[in-house]
């Protein structure tokens, strides 16, 4: 089922803390207009992970919208929200408490390309690193993709705002736009005013992962959710929820048909549980998505 479908659904959940009581609100960052369908999925599985806690936090979003940075300073130090979900890394492990359990089952990793609609085939002999490295691609000033890509030789032009790399992509400003195989597919449709189009020749691999973060003075409330993301993991929930939402996108990328190129990413803690096969998606798996 598609992810825009899917949040019309969630917002009646995402309703019922308008008539909670303070103390039973878990705060997470407001979206920017228009792109609340990116926090769909991380929402339904906080709420299902709370549920099978037994905790009676409902989900509210700020009052102000939050950018990444913003937010995970904002959990950090001035207490405006609960929780922020994100590409981990060790300086984000250090000041703050991540639950490790990769939301996204390790797929924030795994990237394929936006491209200009004029330029469809600019990636169609790239079969190296070495051969990636004349094209310039597009990320946020603060996203730890950026660093990732830089420490592996790839120029990388940034923005400080998420939705303006669409229209510098089309505008020409940088060459690709590298963007996770479970969100691709939304974010180019929502994103039709731009010239844009999806790259159907190379895939990019790091291994990282997407946690839930809290406040280092909040641990009973990280313990709560990873109990319940846990007990979801166990009954098979987690992974149902999962396939409702990126199954569809999963089974798009082809991935036995793009050439693989696997870089390095120096940012990854080594707390990093890569040895629970059962938390981190993998191409096989493809085999078994009956979404």
């Amino acid at each position: 089922m598609h992810a825009t479908v899917l949040y019309s659904g969630l917002l009646v959940l995402l309703l019922a803390p308008l008539q909670a009581r303070a103390d039973e609100l878990l705060r997470y960052p407001r979206a920017p207009g228009g792109e609340e369908y990116r926090q769909a999925y991380a929402l339904a599985q906080l709420q299902q992970a709370l549920d099978k806690a037994g905790s009676p936090l409902r989900l509210q979003p700020s009052e102000h919208p939050m950018e990444q940075e913003r937010a995970l300073v904002s959990l950090a130090e001035d207490g405006a929200v609960d929780v922020v979900w994100s590409m981990t890394s060790a300086d984000r492990e250090r000041r703050l408490l991540p639950v490790r359990i990769p939301l996204d089952k390790g797929l924030y990793g795994w990237r394929i390309a936006l491209l200009r609609q004029d330029r469809p085939l600019l990636l169609r002999h790239v079969r190296r690193l070495a051969d990636l490295q004349g094209w310039r691609a597009g990320q946020g000033h603060d996203w730890p993709d950026t660093q990732i890509l830089r420490y592996n030789g790839l120029p990388v032009e940034v923005s400080s705002s998420y939705d303006s790399l669409f229209r510098m992509l089309d505008a020409g400003r940088f060459d690709y736009f590298p963007r996770a195989v479970i969100e691709i597919w939304d974010e180019a449709e929502h994103n039709r005013e731009a010239a844009i189009t999806i790259d159907r020749h190379l895939l990019l691999h790091y291994p990282t992962a997407l946690y839930f973060f809290f406040s280092p003075h909040n641990p009973q409330l990280a313990e709560t959710v990873e109990r319940g993301l846990e007990r979801a993991l166990a009954d098979g929930s987690f992974d149902r929820l999962f396939l409702q939402y990126y199954g569809a996108s999963l089974g798009r990328v082809d991935f036995a048909q793009r050439r693989l190129i696997e870089l390095r990413n120096p940012l990854l803690p080594a707390a990093t549980p890569l040895q629970r096969r059962e938390l981190w998606f993998h191409p096989d798996d493809l085999r078994q998505l009956r979404p």
